[in-house]
């Protein structure tokens, strides 16, 4: 092989085994998996307790004119709020339930009297701020 194509497959390796690159295909991954368990929800769940709700039977197969296909959006539509509805509810459950084990971990306030008091913190960054301006002129 020559160095421009050893060079280019070095660098592709180099991308294709980065953490971010592999954490998204295991994200596409487990998402592909996770649509089916929510298509699988929605067709075999939902929909059979939805379906006699409606008249006229199956409803994703409802048309308008020729191949207008009304019911089969309606049904795509259902799917999209059921995995919103799905991914909401998983992420406000994850998110709560960190933000309790950061409360938990979470170490003591410190008290008023270690450390420098924020007025001390504030003179110090109006003293760096005035010395970046100073060697900026």
């Amino acid at each position: 092989m020559t160095k421009i194509a050893t060079e280019y497959l070095k660098s592709f390796k180099e991308f294709a085994l980065k953490g971010n690159i592999v954490d998204l295909a295991v994200a596409v991954v487990v998402g592909g998996a996770f649509g089916k368990i929510v298509s699988s929800l929605v067709s075999d769940i939902v929909m059979p307790l939805v379906n006699p709700l409606i008249p006229g039977g199956d409803w994703r197969e409802a048309t308008v004119g020729q191949g207008i296909k009304v019911g089969a959006f309606a049904g795509t539509l259902v799917d999209f709020t059921v995995v919103a509805f799905v991914l909401f509810f998983v992420i406000s459950t994850l998110a709560g339930l960190k933000r309790k084990s950061e409360e938990v971990s979470a170490p003591p306030a410190a008290s008023p009297s270690e450390g420098p008091s924020s007025e001390e913190n504030l003179a110090r960054a109006i003293e760096r701020l005035n010395a970046y301006l100073e060697k900026k002129s």
